[in-house]
């Protein structure tokens, strides 16, 4: 039997604000920063073409 595998980054920062009382809107903007930082950080390093 395999063993249960780690939650994804997402859900746990999901998890993390719900545990917070955080509002709905506050979880979608975190969210949704935490989706858009991995590109913006490579298209400032010049590792992915704008």
């Amino acid at each position: 039997m395999e063993p249960p595998r780690p939650k994804k980054l997402l859900d746990q920062v999901r998890e993390a604000i719900r545990l917070k009382h955080y509002s709905y809107r506050t979880e979608q903007t975190y969210v949704q920063w935490i989706r858009r930082y991995p590109n913006g950080a490579r298209l400032r390093i010049g590792l992915i073409a704008p």
